[in-house]
This record gives structure tokens, sequence and C-alpha cells, in this order.
């Protein structure tokens, strides 16, 4: 039996995203944009619940084609509003559609999403060394640096808790507790 970060349940959903996703570090744009959406939607619940959600997140939003999103009409606003598979949360939708068109804007001026936000790290993961998921902090220097940075460009839902569980969730930051199986030292 592998031993894990303490916050992981055991939903066979949780362990496939513990063991295959959360703190790999991911470069790719399309999925640095899926896990924004996640994340934004997430504030505020639970992670589980927008795990158990992420297929139809997927279907609902256009595979997290940012291109699609940002061109939303208010048509496209009340069926995701209609869709009892994702959260339906006014205001989150609404930032799906205004994050999606200011992802785009940095594509635009840095060439990739991922080069902006990697460059917050030199491109290099930080790696943690905590004993237990309760050491683990909420927020960090860096989180509400890069939080007031993309606030600034008009993103929504964008908190610095929002954005440490974000740099968790691409690999920015790995915080796998040094007792779970995927903890690396340096």
């Amino acid at each position: 039996m592998k031993k894990r970060c303490s916050w992981v349940s055991e939903s066979q959903l949780y362990i496939e995203y513990h063991d295959n996703e959360w703190g790999e570090p991911v470069a790719d744009d399309e999925t640095l944009f899926e896990f924004l959406i996640l994340e934004t939607f997430q504030s505020g619940l639970s992670w589980s619940t927008i795990l158990n959600k992420r297929a139809q997140f997927r279907i609902a939003f256009d595979g997290f084609d940012c291109q699609k999103i940002a061109k939303y009409t208010a048509y496209k606003f009340e069926l995701l509003m209609q869709d009892t598979g994702i959260v339906r949360n006014k205001l989150k939708i609404k930032s799906a559609i205004t994050n999606a068109q200011c992802f785009i804007a940095i594509q635009k001026d840095y060439g990739s999403f991922s080069n902006f936000i990697w460059a917050y790290v030199k491109g290099r993961p930080i790696v943690n060394e905590f004993e237990n998921s309760a050491a683990v902090p909420a927020t960090t220097d860096l989180s509400e640096l890069i939080s007031k940075d993309l606030k600034k460009r008009g993103f929504k839902f964008v908190g610095a808790t929002v954005m440490y569980a974000y740099m968790q969730a691409i690999g920015m930051v790995k915080d796998h507790t040094t007792d779970c199986f995927k903890f690396q030292n340096k």
C-alpha cells in the first residue's frame, strides 16, 4: 500500500489525480488554462466537488479551449447556468470568459501563458519539504505576487489562496509531504 499525502481520500479520482497530476510540471497552455478554470471554480468549495464534476466541466467548456470560451455569448452563458453537471455560479462562469480573454492577451504578450507563469520560478519548480499537510501554507509571498499581477491584468477569482492551489496543481510548487511516495527531495 502506497503512502500518500493525507488530503487524498479513498476516491479513485482523488488517488489518480494525486498520483498522476498534482505537482507534476505542466508547460502546455491548454492544460494550464484547464487548471486555472478548475481552481477558480473551486474557490470556496472542496476540491472533490470540482474533481467529481471535471468531466462535465470539460464538455460544458468546450474542452477548455480558451479561444472558444473568450467568445462565449449570452446564450452560451445561460446554457452554462442551466448545466447541473458543473458549478453554476454566475460570477465564476463570467470570470471563466473574462479569464479566457486575459489568458489570450498574455499569450500574445509572452508567446505563451507557460512562458509567463513559469518565469516566476525561473522555469524550475519549488520543492518543499513539509512533514504533513497541516504544515503546507494556504498562501505564500509568491502566490500573493502572482495574484496581484493577474488581477492587474483583469483576471477574476485569482486570489492568493487560489493561486497557491494553482501553483501546486501545475507543479510550480511540489508540496507532496515527506512521507508521501511522490515526495522528491530536489
